[in-house]
C-alpha cells in the first residue's frame, strides 16, 4: 500500500470500518498487481468504466513548463502506463463496446480505442481502407476492425434523439468544461461521418476473411509493454482472446446493416443491403451455439429486420414470425384496401398482431387522406372499427376516434360493425371472456347511437340476442327508448316546442340547452316564452357563465315583468361573450334586439344600451386596427364618442370602461385637439381617464416645441409619479427610531396602477406610447440612482430629473412598468429601433446580456435592412457600442469584444488586446479573424499566437493581415470600404448568432 493511501486508512480508521475505501488511480500505477484484483472483485469500486476515465484523464492532462506556458500531454513512463492500464481495463471487458459506449463519452472512448491502434502496431498515417487485412497480424487486423465497428456504431447512435439531461449546480468552470466536451464530440462526429465510407469498406472487407480473429487481453498487453522493441510480429500477436469468424460476421453484419437502414432515408436502395446484412446476422445467431462475443439487441435485430422488408417489399414465406406484417404491407403497397381489412378482421381471433402495429397502418392511411388521397375515409372508418372490436376483446378502453365516429354513423357502418364483431368471436366456442367483452361492446354501441332505428338494428341482430341475457335486453332496449324521446325533440323545428307538455321537466332541460347555444335573438324570445309557459322562475339563472356588469345587475332585476327581465339579461350576457370573443357580428343582432325592446319602457336601459353599442362599435374598429386596417374611423363614431365623454344624465349607471376605451380611442385617431381643446374642464376633473388623456395629448403635441413649453409635460409627469406612489406611515420601533411603512395597496394617484396599465396596452399610437415610455425610463432611472447604468429612451429631457419625496414611489412597480410597456409596445411594432434599444438597455441593467444582445442586434437590423446599409451612428452610438462589448465580454465571447472594439470612434485597443489575452473564449476565436480589419489588432494576434506557440491560428491572423485591401499605404477611400464590408459581414454573423 502506497504511504498516501495508509494515510487516508489511518485518517478514516475509526469513523466508519464497514464502509471500504474507493482505490485511488494512482495505487494501481504504485503496485503492478493491484489492477488485476481489482477487476476480478464482484463490485469493485470504483468500476471499470470510471477506471478507464481516470486513467486516460490523467494521462491526457497538459503541462506547464518554466515560462509558465502550456504544454501538450508529456509522452513518458508514467502516461504511457496510465494509457496501458486504460487499455488493461477494456481488454478485461473483452472490447464489448456496448458496455464501452454507455460507460464512456465519445471523446473518452476514441482516445481509447487510439491507443488501441497505437499499441497494436497499425502503421501510423496510413488510411485503414488501404490495409491488407490479410496481411496484418491478427491483434492488428482486429484493432482497425474494433476501431471502425465503433465508427460507424457512433454514427447510427448521434442520429438518435436524446433527452437532455438538466445540469445541477455548476462550479465556477463547469459551464465551459462541458461546453467544451460537447465541441470535442461534434468534431470527432463530423471526422467519423466524413471517413463513413472507408469505415464501411473495412468492415466489409473484414467479412470476406475466413480466419479466426484475435484480440487483446491483459496478457498481450503486458508482453508488448515488455517488449517495447515488438513490431507486431511476435507471439503475442496470437496469443490474444480467440474470436472465431462467424461470430465477429455476425457482429460486423449487424453494424453495418445499421448505418445502411440510416442511409436508406436519403438512398432507399440502402435498405435493401440492410436488409442482406441482417439476414446474415439472423443466419449466424441460429448457427453459432453461443454467442459469448457477439453484443446485440436481439428485439432491435427483429425491428430491423421487419422494418427492412417493410421498405423494400421482401416477402419470405419461410419466415412465419413475420409473414403477417409482410402480407399486410404487400397489400399496402399493392392499394388491395379490402385484404387489409379483412387481415385485420382474421387477426381479431388470432391476435398475432400487435396492437402498436394495427394503430400505425392506421395512422399511415390517416396520413393519406390529410395529403389528399380521395377514396381512403371509408377505408380509415373500417380499420377504425377493426381496431375498436380488437381493443374490447381485449377489456381495453375504446378510442376516440371509435366514439367520435358513432356521433353521427349510417346504417352500412353500424352493419359493418356488426359483421366485425360476429367475425372477430372465434367460431366453434368463444371463450367466456371474450363473450362478456364482445356483450359489454354492443352495450356500449346501443347507448353510444342516438337515432332509435340504429339501436334497433344492434339489439335485434343474432349476435346481440346471443350474448346478452332476455333480462339485459329489455332494461337496454327501454332505456334507449326514454332517451331518444328526449334527445328527438332538439332536433325538430321550433314551431314543435308548443306541443311540449308542460309537465316533462326533461323537456324543459332540452329548451334551456337551446337557450344556452342559441345567439338569435327571435330564437331566444320564443325559447323563454315557452319555458315561461312551463315553470315560472328566473332563467336568467340557467348558464352560471351569464354575466352583465355590476353597474347595471340592479336596473336590469328592477323589470317587474319577469319573461322581459331574463330576455334583456340574457341578450345582454350573450352580447358580451360575442364582443369578447370578436364575433361582433352576432353582438350588434343580440345588442340591436335587445335596444328594441327596452325602448319600450325604459329611457334609462335605452341610454345604456346605447352606451354598449358604441363600446361595440370602438372595440370592432380598434379590432380592424390591430389587424392592419388603416381605414380611419367614420365621422359617425368619433361624434358618438365625443358625445359619450360630455354626457351628463342623472342616475345613469356608466361603466367606467366605455370611458376608458373612448379616451383611448381618441388618443389612437389623433383627435388631439378635441381633447386638449374641447373636452370640458368638469369632465376631465370627475373622470381620471379623460384627465389622463388630455395630459398625454397635450404632451405630444408639445414634444417638437421650445424646453418652457413643457409645462404639461411637467403636469402629466406629477400625476404618474403619483399614480406609481404609496402612502407613508411613521412608525416608532422599539428601539426608539422612526421606520417607514409603505402602504402598496393604498394608492396617492387619480388611479390604481393596475388599472392604469390596463389603460396604456389599449393604446397603439407610437408618439403616445414613445412618450409614456420616456417618462417611465426616465423615473426608473431616478429611483434605481446608478448613473452608470441607465436605460436610454427618446425625449428623455423634457421630464423632470429629480423626485422631492423619492421613499413614496414604489421602486418595483415602476421596474415592472418599464418592462410591461416596452414589451406591449413592441408587440405592436417589432422595428421600433427606439423601443428595440429600451429594450436592450432594460435587459443590460439587470444582467442578462444574451437577450440584451439580441434586441441590440435588432434594433442595427431594422434601420439598416439587416445590415446591407451602414448604421446609423445615432443607433449605435459609442454608449450602444459599448455595452454591446461588455455584453460579449461576461458572455466570454472575447474575440467579439476585440471586433467591436473597432466600432467605436475612437478604437479601444486597450479593451480589444485585454479580451484577446483571453484564453477561455467562447466564440469561435480564429473563424472572426476575417472580421477585423484594424492592423494594429491583427497585429496585436500575431504577436499572442506566437507567444502561445498556436501556430495555426498565428497563420490564420497572419493570411488576415496579409489581405491587400487592408494595406496601410491604400488610399482612405479603400480602407474605409474594406471596414464598411467587415463591418457588415460581422454584424450580419452576430445577428444570426443572437436571434
Amino acid at each position: 500500500m502506497s504511504a498516501e493511501a495508509a494515510d487516508r486508512v489511518a485518517a478514516v480508521g475509526g469513523s466508519r470500518p464497514s464502509t471500504p475505501l474507493q482505490t485511488s488511480w494512482f495505487e494501481f500505477l504504485l503496485d503492478g498487481s493491484l489492477l488485476e484484483k481489482h477487476l476480478e472483485k464482484s463490485n469493485p469500486d470504483p468500476l471499470p468504466v470510471q477506471l478507464i476515465i481516470q486513467f486516460l484523464e490523467q494521462a491526457s492532462k497538459p503541462s506547464v513548463n518554466e515560462q509558465n506556458q502550456v504544454q501538450p500531454p508529456a509522452d513518458n513512463r508514467r502516461n504511457r502506463t496510465l494509457k496501458l492500464l486504460a487499455l488493461k481495463v477494456a481488454a478485461h471487458m473483452k472490447w464489448d463496446l456496448d458496455v464501452l459506449e454507455k460507460g464512456l463519452t465519445i471523446p473518452v472512448l476514441n482516445m481509447l480505442l487510439n491507443e488501441l491502434l497505437c499499441v497494436s502496431k497499425v502503421p501510423p498515417g496510413v488510411k485503414h481502407v488501404d490495409l491488407d487485412l490479410s496481411t496484418l497480424p491478427p491483434t492488428t487486423a482486429m484493432a482497425v476492425i474494433i476501431y471502425n465497428r465503433w465508427a460507424i456504431r457512433t454514427i447510427v447512435l448521434s442520429s438518435f434523439p436524446e433527452k437532455q439531461t438538466k445540469p445541477g449546480p455548476h462550479q465556477m468552470n463547469m459551464l465551459s468544461i462541458v461546453q467544451q466536451e460537447k465541441e470535442m464530440t461534434e468534431n470527432i462526429l463530423t471526422v467519423l461521418k466524413e471517413q463513413a465510407a472507408d469505415s464501411i469498406s473495412v468492415l466489409e472487407g473484414a467479412l470476406r476473411l475466413k480466419k479466426d480473429f484475435y484480440v487483446h487481453t491483459l496478457r498481450t498487453l503486458d508482453l508488448l509493454a515488455a517488449d517495447a522493441a515488438a513490431n507486431g510480429e511476435t507471439e503475442s500477436s496470437t496469443a490474444g482472446l480467440r474470436i472465431s469468424a462467424d461470430e465477429l460476421h455476425c457482429q460486423v453484419h449487424y453494424d453495418l446493416g445499421g448505418i445502411f437502414f440510416q442511409h436508406g432515408f436519403t438512398d432507399q436502395p440502402a435498405f435493401e443491403k440492410a436488409r442482406d446484412h441482417f439476414r446474415q446476422t439472423k443466419e449466424l445467431l441460429r448457427k453459432l451455439d453461443s454467442t459469448v462475443h457477439v453484443h446485440l439487441d436481439e428485439k432491435r435485430l427483429a425491428g430491423y429486420w421487419n422494418a427492412c422488408k417493410a421498405m423494400t417489399g421482401d416477402c419470405e414465406p419461410s419466415d412465419p414470425q413475420s409473414t403477417l406484417y409482410d402480407q399486410i404491407n404487400s397489400l399496402i403497397r399493392a392499394n388491395n384496401y379490402q385484404a387489409v381489412i379483412e387481415a385485420f378482421i382474421k387477426d381479431n381471433v388470432s391476435r398475432s398482431l400487435p396492437n402498436h402495429f394495427r394503430q400505425s397502418v392506421l395512422r399511415e392511411f390517416l396520413y393519406k387522406v390529410q395529403q389528399g388521397e380521395s377514396g381512403l375515409d371509408l377505408v380509415c372508418h373500417k380499420l377504425c372499427v377493426c381496431n375498436a372490436v380488437r381493443d374490447a376483446l381485449e377489456g381495453e378502453v375504446l378510442s376516440v376516434r371509435f366514439q367520435q365516429l358513432l356521433f353521427k354513423p349510417r346504417k352500412l357502418m353500424v352493419d359493418f360493425i356488426l359483421e366485425v364483431c360476429t367475425r372477430s368471436l372465434e367460431k366453434d366456442r368463444p371463450s367466456e371472456t371474450s363473450r362478456r367483452h364482445m356483450a359489454n361492446f354492443l352495450k356500449t354501441l346501443c347507448e353510444s347511437l342516438e337515432d332509435l332505428s340504429l339501436v334497433f338494428v344492434v339489439s335485434s341482430h343474432k349476435l346481440f340476442m346471443e350474448l346478452l341475457k332476455e333480462e339485459e335486453r329489455k332494461v337496454l332496449v327501454e332505456q334507449m327508448r326514454k332517451r331518444s324521446a328526449t334527445i328527438n325533440l332538439s332536433g325538430k323545428p321550433l314551431p314543435s316546442f308548443y306541443d311540449i307538455p308542460a309537465s316533462a321537466s326533461v323537456n324543459i332541460g332540452q329548451l334551456e340547452q337551446q337557450l344556452i347555444l342559441s345567439l338569435e335573438p327571435r330564437r331566444i324570445r320564443q325559447i323563454l316564452i315557452e319555458l315561461h309557459g312551463m315553470a315560472e322562475r328566473p332563467f336568467w339563472r340557467v348558464n352560471s357563465k351569464w354575466e352583465v356588469p355590476p353597474d347595471y345587475i340592479n336596473v336590469i332585476l328592477g323589470i317587474k315583468d319577469n319573461l322581459t327581465k331574463d330576455l334583456v339579461y340574457i341578450l345582454m350576457a350573450k352580447g358580451l361573450h360575442c364582443i369578447a370573443i370578436k364575433d361582433f357580428v352576432h353582438a350588434r343582432q343580440l345588442f340591436s334586439a335587445c335596444l328594441e325592446l327596452v325602448t319600450e319602457f325604459s329611457p334609462k336601459l335605452r341610454q345604456v344600451m346605447l352606451n354598449e353599442m358604441l363600446l361595440l362599435e370602438v372595440r370592432a374598429h380598434e379590432t380592424m386596427a390591430s389587424e392592419g386596417s388603416k381605414e380611419r374611423p367614420p365621422p359617425d363614431l368619433v361624434s358618438r364618442v365625443r358625445g359619450y365623454l360630455e354626457m351628463r344624465i342623472h342616475d345613469l349607471p356608466l361603466r367606467q370602461v366605455v370611458g376608458e376605451e373612448c379616451v383611448a380611442f381618441m388618443l389612437n385617431w389623433r383627435e388631439n385637439d378635441y381633447l386638449t381643446l374641447q373636452v370640458p374642464p368638469s369632465l376631465v376633473m370627475n373622470n381620471p381617464y379623460i384627465k389622463i388623456g388630455q395630459l398625454l395629448a397635450s404632451t405630444c403635441k408639445e414634444l417638437p416645441g421650445p424646453k418652457e413649453s413643457r409645462r404639461t409635460a411637467k403636469e402629466l409627469w406629477d400625476v404618474v409619479v403619483q399614480i406609481c406612489s404609496m402612502s407613508i406611515q411613521h412608525k416608532r420601533n422599539n428601539d426608539g427610531r422612526v421606520g417607514l411603512i409603505k402602504h402598496r395597496e393604498s394608492s396617492m394617484g387619480i388611479m390604481h396602477r393596475s388599472k392604469f396599465i390596463t389603460f396604456i396596452k389599449k393604446l397603439r399610437e407610437p408618439l403616445v406610447l414613445t412618450t409614456l415610455i420616456s417618462l417611465f425610463v426616465r423615473l426608473h432611472s431616478i429611483v434605481r440612482d446608478d448613473i452608470v447604468n441607465e436605460v436610454t429612451a427618446e425625449h428623455l429631457s423634457i421630464w423632470p430629473s429629480t423626485l422631492p419625496n423619492i421613499q413614496a414611489v414604489d421602486v418595483e412597480a415602476v421596474a415592472v412598468t418599464v418592462k410591461e410597456l416596452v414589451s406591449y409596445a413592441l408587440t405592436l411594432n417589432p422595428n421600433n429601433q427606439s423601443w428595440l434599444i429600451t429594450q436592450a438597455d432594460i435587459y443590460f441593467v439587470t444582467n442578462q446580456y444574451s437577450a440584451a444582445l439580441n434586441f441590440y442586434f435588432q434594433a442595427g437590423a431594422v434601420c439598416s435592412d439587416f445590415f446591407t446599409k451602414a448604421v446609423p451612428p445615432d443607433v449605435y452610438t459609442d454608449q450602444v457600442l459599448k455595452r454591446m462589448i461588455k455584453c460579449c465580454s461576461m458572455m466570454n465571447c472575447h474575440t467579439q469584444v476585440a471586433v467591436l472594439c473597432q466600432f467605436l470612434r475612437e478604437v479601444d485597443y486597450m479593451t480589444a488586446f485585454k479580451a484577446l489575452q483571453e484564453q477561455n473564449s467562447h466564440d469561435s476565436m480564429d473563424s472572426f479573424y476575417d472580421y477585423i480589419w484594424d492592423v494594429t489588432i491583427l497585429e496585436y494576434l500575431t504577436h499572442i499566437h506566437h507567444k502561445r506557440g498556436e501556430i495555426e491560428k498565428r497563420q490564420i491572423a497572419i493570411k488576415a493581415i496579409g489581405q491587400t485591401e487592408l494595406n496601410t499605404s491604400n488610399p482612405e477611400e479603400v480602407l474605409q470600404l474594406a471596414a464598411q464590408k467587415r463591418k457588415k459581414r460581422f454584424l450580419q454573423a452576430m445577428a444570426k448568432l443572437y436571434f
